[in-house]
């Protein structure tokens, strides 16, 4: 009898096989799929994320080994999914990017689609551990938590109330503006729900059911910073988005307020951000910066009224194997007949390079 299994192939390198790939999720997959795997090493430049080297050894060990898969998974080490894979793989029907930062660079997704080939994207396998911290640093934003940790190592108690400017507040039932509503910003969204805040977002890509089911108010950049009690930066770094927010975002923030980023920091002018919590009369959180490491030298290590971390909020245990987990969710979704959750197509790439939104 003919096989009717999906084959499932895997193209990474041997620290995803060991690292990314948690035995029970394995096991879950082989429960409904063939599974292998197909070590290559193309090198991949993770502080770019848009490009993968021409490799044409690697494309070629790729094009030998697709001719009877129906699934691929792409992850570090790949080759790009390029037109001389997709012309070998006559039985693909879906491709899985396990972990690509939002650019797809893997697969060329055009091609894929226009032959039919569902594309899908476990990335957001980070999102869980994100969208936690993201409330972690609204917390200590809120509350300057930054200047009181410093006053206590260094022999201090307890300063008096409203010493530099800011005033630390409690964060239930405030307005909270949201730059970008995507995976991180909806897992927010939720996590804020004890709170009973008032949220609002900018976010040209999103959907507005997805807002309406969510309670969230859409609106402009302009309108997040400057009537928002507290303001999370969880939007993608893409060529729009960088340097989004400058001096005169900045100086829209009204006295009292507070500011997070957990998403990239480039989307933030430096000296800009600096100069406006640098008045005192606003507090701010950050996991990220730009650059990165931070300087040294850098005033942002030193402003009293900010609490900051070393672009941890995806680094968790939990995380790890969460990329394959949600892979095979969806590869058990795709053979068993039902829709994917994270497609790459054309509204979402248009997002990740920054291109105008298609119309609705």
């Amino acid at each position: 009898m003919a096989n009717n299994r999906p084959q499932i192939l895997l193209v990474a390198n041997r620290s995803v096989h060991e690292h990314m790939l948690v035995p029970p999720d394995v096991e879950r997959l082989q429960q409904f799929a063939d599974f292998a795997w197909l070590e290559c090493d193309v090198p991949f430049d993770r502080t770019d994320w848009t490009t993968v080297p021409d490799d044409p050894s690697a494309t070629a060990k790729v094009a030998a080994h697709v001719g009877g898969v129906d699934g691929l998974i792409v992850c570090h080490g790949s080759p790009r999914i390029s037109t001389q894979i997709l012309d070998a793989a006559s039985k693909l029907q879906i491709i899985g990017e396990l972990e690509g930062d939002r650019f797809g660079a893997r697969i060329d997704v055009e091609a894929a689609l226009a032959r039919g080939i569902r594309v899908t994207d476990t990335t957001n396998g980070s999102s869980y551990g994100v969208a936690e911290w993201a409330l972690g640093m609204m917390l200590n934003a809120v509350r300057n938590s930054g200047e009181l940790f410093r006053q206590l190592i260094a022999g201090g108690w307890r300063l008096p109330p409203n010493e530099r400017g800011f005033e630390r507040f409690e964060l239930t039932g405030k307005k909270v503006g949201l730059i970008g509503l995507g995976i991180i910003g909806r897992r927010l969204v939720q996590l804020l729900q004890p709170f009973h805040c008032e949220i609002r977002a900018h976010d040209p890509y999103v959907p507005k059911e997805v807002a309406d089911v969510l309670g969230v108010l859409l609106t402009s950049v302009d309108q997040v910073m400057a009537d928002s009690d507290v303001i999370v930066c969880v939007a993608p770094i893409t060529p729009k988005t960088r340097r989004m927010i400058g001096k005169r975002e900045l100086d829209l923030v009204k006295p009292g307020a507070a500011i997070v980023n957990v998403s990239r920091g480039a989307i933030f002018d430096p000296e800009a951000t600096i100069e406006r919590l640098a008045r005192g009369d606003i507090s701010g959180a950050f996991d990220v910066w730009d650059p990165e490491p931070i300087p040294a030298d850098s005033p942002i290590r030193q402003l009293p009224n900010v609490f900051l971390t070393p672009h941890i909020s995806s680094q968790t245990r939990d995380g790890r194997g969460r990329f394959f987990k949600i892979m095979v969710d969806e590869l058990d979704r795709f053979f068993h007949g039902y829709e994917t959750f994270y497609d790459l197509g054309v509204r979402t790439m248009a997002n990740r390079f920054g291109a105008p939104p298609p119309p609705r």
